[in-house]
């Protein structure tokens, strides 16, 4: 079964545990003859569309159960007006959402609209106000708000509900932009607007399958409502033996060796439900940034880990957003340490290399929740060091950390290429050493081993 062109309740039926879904009251507005603006034929249009729909407005607002798990609900009927935004719309989404907070409920938003109502002039454009501002409330809550992007999702139910959701779902083809299919430039990449686009370029979580949409939302529910560990979470073991580095070199090659176990074994062997995000909300994304939130033992943990490639602007950009979305719902991170160092090619300088960077470590230095580091890998300078919690980092036998690659510390002090193993001793890089300078806190313990 597809949501995409879907009624609202039989969007609502599709996602929700069978009879659990209970509509909550429509607040009454009275306004004059065809509207605030008295345009001629308003009346007979919403009529018509009533008729057509069973629905008096273009969204639909509840609860419901999603895996046993209660949620608000808000569902846009696109039949109704092209689910547009009105004053009408903007009461029931402000009920919905007040209803959140008041019983502590996460709100789930099934989308499909083409914008602002135009019969409602600027008063319907205000309404995006009205749904920011219950966004916001919401987030301060600290209650998740998740987004599934019908067909369409476009104009300000986009730039509000949807792109200011912190779990954005989207079906497959739907289409997804800020212009509608009737205001877009003439030429335009169609694949912009399409939920594969705007995934592609970091503005959505997830393309998700309409069979597989209702598991996917319990699954998010379960984890985002899941209890929260006392404390910071406890450091993954070590999948694979290896035995502690005798010089700086030698810590330096079995780091960089290619069968060493690298970010997606330790989350695997870590979690049992991990559940992606995706992209920095900024046009970008990095595969060698991994993040989202998964389950440890039935607690909810927040992850960030990198896959030891060059880290690039989106990857930080998009483990900032992860660490303090975690941070606002209480949620401790878990941050995985593996790059020869962030990405310093001119395409990351003109993305922001450095003020993406700068970002990262500003958002460990806030959190209020507890994060937890190991170091799997490379630890290759400031961009290594921008995902590692102070006073709260570990290490793996087959890694190192240091200021520098080796290599380019001893080009950087005028030394031939072969002098590269002697600095390595030289900036006391191995595991042991950095338990003795105090940087890390230990060395883990292999599984086998513990």
């Amino acid at each position: 079964m597809t949501t995409t062109r879907l009624s609202a309740r039989a969007a609502i039926a599709s996602v929700t545990d069978p009879g659990s879904f209970a509509e909550l009251p429509a607040p009454r507005r009275e306004s004059g003859p065809d509207g605030p603006l008295a345009w001629e034929g308003y009346d007979d249009s919403r009529a018509r569309a009533a008729a057509r729909t069973g629905e008096e407005e273009s969204v639909v607002v509840g609860t419901a159960r999603f895996g046993g798990r209660e949620a608000a609900l808000i569902s846009f009927e696109f039949g109704f007006l092209g689910g547009s935004l009105g004053e009408r719309t903007g009461d029931r989404l402000e009920a919905a959402y007040t209803y959140a907070r008041e019983h502590r409920l996460p709100l789930v938003s099934l989308i499909a609209t083409g914008g602002s109502r135009m019969q409602e002039g600027m008063l319907a454009l205000t309404q995006l106000q009205r749904v920011a501002r219950q966004c916001v409330l919401t987030r301060a809550a600290g209650l998740p708000q998740l987004a599934v992007l019908r067909d369409p999702t476009t104009g300000g139910g986009w730039a509000t509900l949807g792109a200011g959701a912190d779990v954005v779902l989207a079906l497959p083809g739907a289409q997804v932009g800020f212009a509608g299919s009737r205001v877009r430039p003439a030429d335009a990449d169609p694949a912009a607007y399409s939920a594969e686009g705007q995934y592609a370029a970091g503005h959505v979580d997830a393309v998700v399958p309409a069979p597989e949409l209702s598991g996917a939302l319990a699954d998010w529910l379960r984890v985002l409502t899941a209890p929260r560990p006392a404390g910071p979470v406890e450091p993954p073991r070590a999948p694979a033996s290896a035995r502690p580095p005798r010089s700086g070199w030698e810590a330096v090659r079995q780091a960089r060796h290619p069968d060493r176990p690298h970010a997606g074994a330790y989350l695997d062997a870590y979690f049992e439900l991990r559940l992606p995000l995706s992209g920095d909300r900024a046009g970008g994304t990095d595969p060698g940034m991994l993040c989202g939130f998964g389950l440890r033992e039935g607690r909810a943990v927040a992850y960030a880990a990198q896959c030891g490639t060059a880290t690039r602007p989106a990857g930080y950009r998009t483990a900032s957003r992860v660490i303090r979305l975690a941070d606002r719902l209480g949620i401790p991170v878990l941050t995985l340490v593996d790059t020869p160092g962030a990405a310093n090619d001119a395409a990351a300088e003109h993305a922001g290399a450095g003020a993406a960077i700068a970002d990262t470590f500003a958002a460990l230095a806030g959190a209020t929740v507890p994060v937890t580091t190991l170091l799997i890998g490379e630890g290759g300078s400031g961009g290594a060091l921008a995902l590692a919690a102070p006073g709260n980092t570990w290490v793996t036998p087959d890694s190192y950390f240091s200021v520098i690659a080796p290599e380019l510390a001893a080009a950087i002090l005028k030394r031939p290429p072969a002098s590269a193993p002697a600095t390595a001793d030289q900036l006391r890089v191995r595991p042991q050493d950095l338990v003795a300078l105090g940087v890390v806190r230990g060395i883990v313990t292999p599984e086998e081993q513990a």
